[in-house]
């Protein structure tokens, strides 16, 4: 059963992308429907995001039960409710103009090949970062929320050793090869939003963290960067 759910919301999840980045180009002056980049991004995105669920069904289904919680709980910050909105609308706008900018804008020049495969690098790696970090922490659910009655602990090991948030890392890597890849500077200049949320988000975190889990504090001060390395 936890296995049919979490391919059906994979299904979903790369549906989402898929609307988001074909519908645009196929109705936009100039576009295509056979976009060919956007596809090898979806079938290799789409296969690779099923093939971790398979994985983590049979090594990790507490983390996958834990992403596929619902997107709303009673003790979910305001705040956050709030950013999870905005950053929805915000990611669906942003996805549009990728189409809108390759084939009807064309407000700068395209990536250069080597920048564009630079961008599916980031995507392969930004997904297996986020992938990495679901896998190792059992309490990563989609939203801000008291887990005291799943009986949540601090997670200090693996990546989480390294920087206190590396699925945020990870996404902000992603979004940024998606544009590159795809041939849209206009869209990567934009994807500068997403780390404002997240930042934003991060803050709203822990301080619920901070105040729900036992250790927390210790752990900030054990790990003292949150996204990157001898940066912040």
């Amino acid at each position: 059963m936890l296995l049919l759910k979490g391919l059906i919301g994979g299904l979903l999840n790369v549906s989402f992308f898929a609307v988001g980045l074909l519908v645009p180009a196929g109705l936009v002056a100039g576009g295509t429907w056979r976009w060919h980049r956007a596809l090898v991004f979806l079938g290799v995105y789409g296969v690779s995001l099923e093939a971790t669920i398979v994985v983590l069904t049979v090594k990790a289904p507490e983390s996958l039960e834990a992403r596929l919680r619902r997107p709303v709980s009673k003790s979910q910050p305001v705040s956050d409710r709030i950013l999870l909105a905005f950053l929805i609308v915000y990611f669906l706008a942003w996805l549009a103009l990728i189409p809108v900018d390759r084939f009807h804008l064309r407000l700068l020049p395209r990536p250069t090949p080597p920048a564009s495969w630079l961008g599916g690098v980031l995507v392969l790696f930004g997904f297996a970062l986020m992938m990495a970090a679901i896998y190792q922490n059992s309490f990563a659910t989609p939203i801000i929320e008291d887990q005291t009655e799943r009986g949540q602990v601090v997670v200090d090991a693996g990546l989480y050793a390294r920087v206190r948030h590396p699925m945020y890392l990870g996404a902000l890597l992603f979004l940024a090869g998606i544009p590159l890849w795809l041939e849209s500077y206009v869209a990567l200049l934009a994807t500068p939003v997403f780390l404002g949320i997240l930042v934003a988000r991060i803050g709203a975190e822990e301080s619920t963290l901070q105040r729900t889990l036992p250790g927390y504090g210790e752990y900030i001060q054990k790990v003292r960067y949150r996204l990157l390395p001898l940066v912040w």
